[in-house]
C-alpha cells in the first residue's frame, strides 16, 4: 500500500472539481512552488491519478484539472493510442506509485483522429492512425471517432493489465473527452 494513495473514487472528485475551476480561471491554480518541487525532489512524487493523452499543445491536463507538480501522471502520445510503452508507464504508476485512477483524455479536433478519417499516412504517423481506424472502424463523425478510441485505448489498459474494478481499493480505468472551446471534461460512461 502507498502511503499517500487515495481511492479511485476520490481520484474522480479531484478531477471534476478541478475541471469545475478551470472553466472560469484566468490562471492555474496547480501547486508549482518552489516548496512543493523540493519536497518531490526530496520525497518524491504521490500522484493521485494517472492520465493518458494525445500530445496536442492544446491538451494541458496539469491546467485542465487544476494540478500542481507531483498530483498527475500525464502520458502523452498523438492520439492517445496505447502501446506496451504507454502501457508500462500505466502500469507503473499503479504498481509503483499506488495510482488507482487511470483516465484516456481524448479531445476535440484531435489531428491523429482526423488523419485517421480523413487521410492514409505514411512514415511513423501511420502506426498512430492504424491503430486508431482499428478503434474508430468505419465512424465518420469526429466526437464519436474520438469517443471510439478512447474506449479503445481504456479496453486496451484494462485487458493488458487485467484489470478488475471491484472494492473500493480497485483500480478505475475510464475515459473522458476534452473540449477545447469551452474547456469542459466529459466523463465517458
Amino acid at each position: 500500500m502507498h502511503a499517500k494513495s487515495i481511492s479511485a473514487a476520490e481520484a474522480m472528485e479531484k478531477l471534476k472539481k478541478g475541471n469545475q475551476a478551470y472553466l472560469s480561471a484566468g490562471a492555474s491554480t496547480g501547486d508549482i512552488s518552489p516548496k512543493i518541487r523540493q519536497d518531490t525532489c526530496e520525497n518524491g512524487q504521490a500522484p493521485y491519478a494517472v492520465v493518458v493523452t494525445c500530445s496536442d499543445s492544446r491538451v494541458i491536463p496539469e491546467s485542465i484539472f487544476m494540478a500542481g507538480i507531483g498530483e498527475l501522471f500525464v502520458i502523452r502520445v498523438a492520439g492517445n493510442v496505447m502501446d506496451n510503452h504507454q502501457i508500462g508507464s500505466v502500469e507503473y504508476a499503479v504498481d509503483h506509485l499506488g495510482c488507482k485512477l487511470v483516465v484516456v483524455l481524448g479531445h476535440e479536433h484531435c489531428g491523429a483522429v482526423g488523419a485517421a478519417l480523413t487521410s492514409k499516412p505514411g512514415g511513423f504517423v501511420k502506426s498512430i492512425t492504424d491503430e486508431i481506424c482499428k478503434a474508430i472502424g468505419e465512424e465518420k463523425d469526429e466526437y464519436r471517432a474520438c469517443c471510439l478510441n478512447v474506449q479503445h485505448s481504456v479496453s486496451v489498459i484494462k485487458e493488458s493489465l487485467n484489470v478488475q474494478e471491484t472494492g473500493e481499493d480497485a483500480l478505475c480505468v475510464c475515459g473522458a473527452f476534452y473540449k477545447i472551446g469551452s474547456g469542459e471534461v466529459e466523463f465517458l460512461p
